[in-house]
């Protein structure tokens, strides 16, 4: 009983650090949802292409493909805050994407993260929501940087009227 009893514990993850069924299970779910993130990059700036790092010393790590730039391998950690932004949004799609794959994204809600985008940078988040929206993603961001409110067609804007109150 012991021995069958070990053999189920190596088989299901119990055999160091990232051995086992645990561990194809996550490797697993990460490459759908790449293969996800993938799909939305495609649609949003097909520039890059998300890929999987094969190292048994780091697993379930990605990395990032910079087509325009002859398929030049690039960690996350080098990317500029825009091109973060476009990853995480991908990642974020595509996460969703694995987790209900017979429910249709119809709203996005955004908050913040756009004031630490460079001017660059905010103008291609600020286009790739655009793509989305004409996808039929219905977009809601929420901001207080100017530069994405002369973007936005309709907004409500909500104006402070002191002691706690404000105005829609």
């Amino acid at each position: 009983e012991t021995n069958r009893l070990r053999t189920m514990v190596k088989m299901l993850g119990g055999s160091g650090k990232y051995g086992g069924f645990n561990a194809f299970a996550q490797k697993y779910t990460l490459e759908m949802i790449l293969e996800h993130a993938n799909h939305y990059l495609n649609l949003l700036q097909s520039r890059y292409r998300l890929e999987m790092i094969e190292d048994d010393k780091k697993p379930l790590n990605f990395q990032v493909v910079d087509q325009d730039l002859g398929d030049e391998i690039r960690s996350v950690n080098s990317l500029s805050g825009g091109e973060s932004f476009l990853i995480s949004l991908a990642l974020a799609l595509g996460l969703s994407s694995t987790s209900s794959q017979h429910t249709n994204i119809e709203s996005l809600f955004i908050d913040e993260g756009f004031g630490s985008l460079d001017p660059d940078s905010l103008d291609m988040a600020i286009t790739m929501l655009d793509n989305l929206q004409v996808q039929g993603i219905q977009i809601g961001i929420i901001s207080h940087v100017d530069g994405i409110a002369e973007r936005v067609g309709t907004r409500l804007e909500v104006q402070s009227k002191g002691i706690g109150k404000s105005q829609l």
